[in-house]
């Protein structure tokens, strides 16, 4: 810089939004998109940004590519399309760890390039259930290293992740504010990271294969099964056991006059499974649902725990199931998980207060949170992101439930897939989508529109799916940090905050400099969000390289692929997702996820610099 920048009223408003947006982000009183949301309404109450300005987030190329791109992705599901990749994998994988854990990181970390990460991740969860079931390995050691190498997969691509989605327009926007006489920064196209990414895939799938089995968590095998899990699975990994049995409520019993949800609290009660009242025999009783003299309850238990609760309450145990023979079948009903998704509107809510038997048709019987399974008095819990619910109904509601947006269902079930004579559609404009991408002038966002448009126009996905397909949650986040970061770049903020970083650090070799902006980048990923460290953090990156004669579009890279860098702890949304279900603890990630972490800043900052 030719001279040095003079600290303005407009530079201490945006620092202050800035700071503010900060602490919110890391003490979480508010959701992170409420908190986007007013950063962007202060930024229009100082007037800080021009009125016209301040809501073109929403119009913006990343955030259209972003509604695109889970569109895509939910259309490539509702096909089946996974479901073959899975049985590929079943068929080749084996039944070693060795074998299996390359493959199947390998394969999600290549489809996390073309779709968000989670997004396959999600998509992955049963697929993962189906091979652990299959092959008696623990979840627990494929669970972590799918994960890992789906959040790097994303860096394989410059649609693989919102960060490297948003990347382009942030570089556009500092274009415009670039100082007379300065290069105009070049725009990345679709594989321009894959070198990189792929050096990070190959790392990671490395580095479970090499520390993998010291590492990970010795997890409990489970005898291999046939699709689905086994009652012995849920016993030895949840501790729900036994069978079913009917109870019919005599005129002496003390449950005569309570409702199913008063029942179920009581000492030892098992659980409830279904109700008979007259004619009127159903799965998942609702919790205030009566018990009368006559009714037969569907329960599930050890036997002699059963019948001993069964003895004191004066109810009778019938010999079979004669009443629910038919809905209990296991070729119609079981068990099986569901974890709480990212974005679910379930969160903050407890079981009870939901009426999940109602609204889903599903009993739910027990929690796990992390490594703690709960299997009584979880209903008045608040549900968060990542807990595991055991759940009981019919193959076709469990089904259903697959289809919900609140929820991942790990467990395979028996079920039709969706669409599967749509596949050759999907498989027809997803490929469209990627050959304009490669091919055309056209934007990013117009080349995925025409991807997502297609597989609605041909019925792979309805235009309702399409909309629930889309994670609102980080639209809005997106689009609302995005005039933050313009706001930087046009006070001059981004550019003083870079001469006063390097003022503080000194004469340091450019290589320094990068791995300063990676650390940053890391940092501000594991406190508030990739979307929101890549949106504040890239400006400043641009204004560093400038200040010291570097490539302002590779530093802009490294917070772009940085931003990725999300293992220490579980805060990213694969980490979350994957939680529960691996039963992994914020230790697990310390020690695993600390070591990826090194690992990570190394890959990057040698594979930019031989890359670029």
């Amino acid at each position: 810089m030719e001279a040095d920048l003079i600290l303005t009223r407009e530079m201490l408003l945006v620092m202050a939004v800035l700071g503010f947006t900060i602490v919110m982000f890391v003490l979480e009183v508010f959701r992170v998109d409420v908190v986007a949301i007013s950063a962007m309404v202060i930024l229009g109450l100082l007037e800080v940004l021009p009125p016209e300005q301040l809501f073109n987030g929403f119009a913006s190329n990343a955030v259209i590519s972003i509604i695109a791109v889970m569109i895509i992705g939910a259309g490539l599901d509702r096909t089946g399309a996974m479901g073959q990749v899975a049985s590929a994998i079943l068929k080749i994988g084996g039944r070693t760890e060795a074998r299996i854990v390359p493959l199947v990181s390998g394969t999600v970390g290549i489809i996390s390039g073309f779709m968000q990460n989670v997004g396959a991740t999600a998509l992955f969860l049963p697929v993962i259930s189906r091979i652990a079931s299959r092959s008696g390995l623990a979840l627990n050691r494929l669970l972590m290293p799918m994960g890992f190498c789906a959040i790097m997969g994303g860096t394989i691509t410059m649609v693989g992740s919102s960060p490297l989605i948003m990347l382009n327009d942030l570089i556009e926007n500092s274009n415009r504010n670039l100082p007379p006489g300065a290069d105009t920064l070049t725009t990345f196209n679709l594989f321009s990271v894959t070198p990189i990414g792929l050096s990070l895939l190959v790392t990671g799938i490395g580095f479970f294969l090499l520390f993998g089995r010291f590492l990970l968590p010795a997890g409990q095998t489970v005898e291999p099964s046939r699709p689905g899990r086994t009652k012995n699975y849920f016993a030895q990994v949840y501790g729900v056991q036994g069978d079913v049995y009917e109870l019919l409520v005599t005129s002496e019993s003390t449950l005569v006059g309570m409702s199913v949800g008063e029942a179920e609290t009581e000492e030892h009660a098992p659980f409830f499974i279904a109700i008979r009242n007259g004619d009127d025999r159903h799965l998942a009783p609702a919790g205030e649902e009566m018990i009368w003299v006559g009714t037969v309850l569907g329960v599930m238990g050890e036997r002699d725990r059963v019948e001993a609760w069964a003895a004191e309450r004066e109810l009778i145990v019938r010999p079979r199931l004669s009443n629910f023979g038919a809905l209990l079948n296991p070729t119609r009903a079981g068990i099986a998980e569901a974890v709480i998704a990212p974005g679910s509107k379930l969160m903050g809510q407890s079981i009870a207060e939901l009426r999940i038997r109602k609204a889903y048709g599903f009993s739910v019987l027990g929690l796990q949170r992390a490594d703690e399974v709960i299997l009584k008095d979880f209903r008045d819990m608040k549900l968060q992101v990542g807990d595991t619910l055991i759940i009981h109904g019919t193959w076709r509601d469990l089904g259903r439930v697959s289809r919900e947006r609140d929820f991942v269902l790990v467990t395979d079930v028996p079920k039709e897939e969706q669409r599967p004579h749509k596949v050759g559609w999907a498989l027809l404009f997803f490929s469209i989508a990627m050959g304009m991408i490669i091919f055309s002038d056209f934007r990013l966002s117009v080349c995925l529109l025409v991807g997502a448009i297609g597989m609605i126009i041909t019925g792979v996905i309805n235009m309702d799916e399409a909309y629930a397909a889309v994670s609102w949650k980080t639209v809005f986040l997106l689009a609302s940090l995005i005039p933050l970061g313009l706001a930087m770049d046009t006070t001059g903020t981004a550019a003083w905050l870079a001469q006063e970083a390097l003022a503080l650090i000194g004469d340091v070799p450019i290589w320094v400099l990068q791995a300063f902006i990676a650390v940053m980048t890391t940092f501000f990923t594991l406190v508030m969000s990739n979307v929101g460290a890549a949106a504040l953090l890239v400006p400043l990156a641009i204004n560093i390289a400038l200040a010291v004669g570097a490539d302002p579009a590779v530093f802009a890279l490294i917070v772009g692929i940085a931003a990725s860098n999300a293992f220490l702890i579980p805060t990213h949304q694969v980490s979350v997702l994957i939680m529960g279900p691996g039963g992994y603890s914020v230790s697990d990630f310390l020690k695993i996820g600390g070591l990826m972490t090194i690992v990570f800043l190394v890959v990057i900052l040698v594979a930019i610099n031989v890359f670029y």
